[in-house]
C-alpha cells in the first residue's frame, strides 16, 4: 500500500469511526498535547474573508457545566461525562467598519496601508450587496456563525483521526445559555454570542448501529 492509499484509507475510517456520542467514559482523559491538536484545528480552520470570527471557550468548572446542563436538553449526558466541553462563540463585531475587522486586516494579515485603502469598500460591497449581511444584526451574526461550524467540523474530524469522540450540541435554549455565559463575563461587552456547543471524550459504550447516510448518488452530481 502507498502512502497515499493509507492516508485515505485513514480519513475514511476516522470519518466511519466519529459519531455523536451520547455518553462519554467519565474516567478516560484526552491527554493534554492531544486536545491542543483538536483546538489547533479549530483556530487554523478557513472563515469567509479570513475575518476567524470565533472563540472557543474550555469548559471544564463543574458547576458551570451543571448550569449549561440544565439549559441544554441535547447534552444531559454529554456534559457530565466529557473530559472536555467547549463553547463557541460567534462575533458579533464583524461589519466591513468595525475596529475587530480593522485589527484583522492591519494586525493579523499585516496588509499594506495601499490595500488597506481599498479593503473597507470592498468588504462593504460584499456583506451589504453580493450577500445581504448587513439587513439585520441576526443576518450577520448568523453568517458569523457560519464561519463556526467550520471550525466545529475540523475539531470534530481531527479528533476522530486521534480516535477521540466528539459530539456537537445544538439542543440547547439559546436565552438561557446566552445569560449563563453572559454572567460569567464571556462575551466582551456584546461582542460575542454563543454558536454551538461540542463535547469531547471517550465513548462509553460502541454505537447500536452502524452510521447510516443516504447513498452518494442522492448528495453528489457532476456537471462536465
Amino acid at each position: 500500500m502507498n502512502d497515499q492509499s493509507a492516508i485515505r484509507e485513514q480519513l475514511m475510517a476516522s470519518y466511519y469511526f466519529r459519531h455523536a456520542t451520547k455518553a462519554f467514559d467519565p474516567d478516560r482523559r484526552i491527554p493534554a498535547e492531544d486536545f491542543e491538536v483538536i483546538l489547533e484545528a479549530g483556530r487554523l480552520s478557513p472563515s469567509s474573508v479570513g475575518y476567524e470570527p470565533w472563540k472557543f471557550v474550555v469548559i471544564q468548572n463543574e458547576a458551570l457545566r451543571e448550569k449549561l446542563r440544565e439549559a441544554s436538553w441535547g447534552a444531559q449526558k454529554q456534559l457530565p461525562t466529557a473530559s472536555h466541553f467547549v463553547a463557541i462563540l460567534a462575533r458579533r463585531d464583524v461589519r466591513y467598519d468595525s475596529d475587530y475587522v480593522d485589527y484583522i486586516c492591519r494586525t493579523v494579515k499585516a496588509m499594506p496601508e495601499h490595500i488597506l485603502a481599498k479593503v473597507p469598500e470592498t468588504y462593504k460591497a460584499f456583506q451589504e450587496e453580493d450577500f445581504h449581511l448587513l439587513d439585520n444584526d441576526r443576518t450577520l451574526f448568523d453568517w458569523s456563525c457560519k464561519q463556526c461550524y467550520i471550525a466545529l467540523a475540523n475539531m470534530m474530524s481531527s479528533a476522530a483521526m486521534l480516535g477521540i469522540d466528539s459530539c456537537p450540541i445544538e439542543g440547547f435554549n439559546f436565552d438561557r445559555v446566552h445569560a449563563i455565559l453572559e454572567h460569567e463575563g464571556l462575551f466582551e461587552d456584546g461582542k460575542l454570542d454563543i454558536a454551538v456547543m461540542v463535547a469531547f471524550g471517550y465513548r462509553a459504550a460502541d454505537p447500536k448501529r452502524p452510521k447510516t447516510r443516504r447513498p452518494a448518488s442522492e448528495v453528489v452530481q457532476w456537471l462536465e
